[in-house]
């Protein structure tokens, strides 16, 4: 997609906001979806099958650079803990995503550490999802199933982080699984 006006510094720093679901409304269920790379196509549509299929809207930002986030988060950790008397500082992650609603799901092509990296930043519920395992051979639509890490995958993340906050239910997450032909006995590809 398009750079979007205004997001040459959150590119440099590691994550801007792609698309902004808009205020919520009252009662209105709402993830943010961070995506790197080509999964951020993934995030896009897995935002719009949410919406579809069980009302829920999705922030979507884009993360290039999950190390950057990481660098400026221990960077305002160290610069905290050596001014203990100054306002303390947040990290870019937490300014970004703090006031958001609902909890967080990151995809990438990389392995879940990549994305997994900021954990400590992030301010709400994070569920890392990326491509741990073997290396394959196959068309990048099927590697993305593969993995875990296609459209269906990180919207069934989205219903389960839900469903873990209260405000969805198991059987919205079972829904999710079979609307999205998901195999719940599949081998984990961690160790496939």
């Amino acid at each position: 997609p398009e750079m979007p006006e205004g997001a040459a510094e959150g590119i440099l720093r590691g994550m801007y906001l792609l698309t902004d679901a808009g205020k919520p409304k009252k009662g209105e269920l709402r993830v943010q979806l961070l995506g790197s790379g080509t999964i951020l196509r993934e995030a896009i549509a897995a935002a719009e099958l949410l919406d579809k299929d069980f009302g829920v809207k999705a922030d979507i930002w884009s993360c290039p650079s999950f190390t950057e986030l990481r660098r400026d988060g221990f960077d305002v950790e160290r610069w905290n803990r050596l001014h203990p008397e100054a306002e303390q500082r947040k990290s870019y992650v937490e300014t970004c995503l703090e006031g958001r609603s609902g909890p967080a799901i990151a995809a990438t092509d990389y392995v879940r550490a990549y994305a997994d990296q900021i954990r400590a930043f992030v301010p709400m519920r994070y569920t890392v999802l990326g491509t741990d395992g073997f290396g394959r051979s196959d068309t990048r639509a099927n590697l993305r199933r593969f993995f875990e890490v296609d459209r269906y995958y990180i919207a069934h993340a989205a219903i389960s982080a839900l469903a873990a906050e209260g405000k969805m239910n198991a059987k919205d997450v079972a829904r999710a699984l079979k609307e999205y032909k998901i195999d719940a006995g599949k081998a984990n590809p961690i160790g496939v």
